[in-house]
Formats: structure tokens, sequence, C-alpha cells
């Protein structure tokens, strides 16, 4: 739900491999690892980022790493 306010989508993909329907930030991505530091097994913000940007791979969302 996060990932989908960021990046203001109503629906992710249905084929994440191949349509790609928005681009998130890697800032973002941390952003959203911070707020879910105490709901996930991360060690670190950097590993919940690696998780939240995963996440956002598989509904169809590129993660921008330069931005």
């Amino acid at each position: 739900m996060l990932l989908k306010k960021a990046v203001n989508l109503d629906k992710a993909s249905g084929v994440p491999n191949r349509e790609k329907v928005a681009t998130v930030a890697w800032s973002e991505c941390k952003r959203i690892a911070e707020m879910k530091m105490v709901d996930t097994n991360a060690s670190d913000v950097e590993s919940g980022a690696r998780m939240v940007a995963g996440t956002a791979r598989s509904m169809g969302i590129t993660v921008d790493y330069d931005a």
C-alpha cells in the first residue's frame, strides 16, 4: 500500500516482468523501509530498503537507484 501511494498507482502490473507501470526512487524505498522497520526482520534500513525494492519489482514498479 505504501509503494502504491508513493507512485500514485491504483493497481499493480498483471505481468510485472513485461509491463512496467511506474518508477520509484531508491530514497523512497529507504523512507518506506524506515517506516516499516518494526514490522520486518531486517537488521538495518538498507536491507529493509532492498526488501521494499524487491516488492516493487514484483509489482511491476521499476526502482531508480540514481535518484
